[in-house]
């Protein structure tokens, strides 16, 4: 993580919640994993609003986009249902390897993914539980570079997803399941592809974003919508001719 002090940009605050946009690469807060870590999104958006805030959901530390925080714990409670009873919706976009054609919904249940530190107490025996992603393709790409020695080009997808549930890792895994793993992805994806975008495009990120988020005010009821623009490392790879 940056040695200077990130800013975090604010795209939607009233005296009741807060929408960031969190960078790859930074955690939200402090715990057994973070090693060392400087900078956390809850710190960062407490010094910037002067007060206290609190985290109504998760994004992983790779993943970049929207993320809510209450701004007292009452509203943290209520945006806690909001999510609980899915009424919060929620759209991200990601590169994959290959040709995703179309659209469709994947049905996959997926076990817990534990973690040998944060999760050493949990029940490692716990049933799969329902996982239901939708998904779209928006743009194809095909590029002139033999990254697997099977095939003398490459092939990308710029795809939209929607996750109805909220697993751990949902997105990256039912990508892998369906044999289209997110580009960056180190636990999930193709090392070789991965590689291919760290040194062909300089890009060392998950390429996942959250990118629109929706829901009904916690305290007034309207609807909140808030969508941000997608990175401009998700664009590096289309922007070049196809073959």
């Amino acid at each position: 993580m940056q040695s200077e002090r990130p800013f975090l940009p604010i795209v939607y605050q009233d005296e009741h919640i807060a929408v960031i946009d969190k960078p790859a690469g930074l955690l939200v807060h402090r715990t057994m994993l973070a090693r060392g870590e400087k900078w956390f999104a809850m710190q960062l958006l407490r010094d910037q609003l002067g007060q206290h805030v609190f985290p109504v959901h998760r994004l992983d530390r790779p993943t970049s986009g929207l993320m809510v925080f209450a701004l007292s714990a009452e509203v943290a409670t209520t945006m806690g249902q909001l999510f609980a009873e899915q009424q919060v919706n929620k759209v991200y976009h990601a590169v994959v390897r290959g040709y995703l054609l179309g659209q469709g919904r994947i049905d996959y249940p997926l076990k817990e993914e534990l973690d040998a530190i944060a999760d050493k107490m949990a029940d490692a025996n716990k049933a799969a539980q329902s996982a239901i992603t939708d998904y779209s393709c928006i743009q194809q790409v095909e590029l002139p570079y033999a990254v697997s020695k099977r095939h003398a080009t490459s092939r990308y997808s710029l795809v939209r997803l929607a996750p109805k549930t909220g697993r751990k890792h949902q997105l990256r895994r039912h990508m892998a399941h369906l044999r289209h793993p997110i580009v960056g992805d180190t636990n999930h994806g193709d090392g070789r592809h991965n590689n291919f975008f760290r040194q062909h495009f300089n890009i060392h990120r998950l390429l996942l974003a959250a990118t629109e988020l929706s829901f009904p005010h916690p305290v007034t009821q309207q609807l909140v919508h808030c969508g941000i623009p997608l990175p401009e490392e998700f664009s590096a790879a289309f922007q070049q001719k196809n073959t």
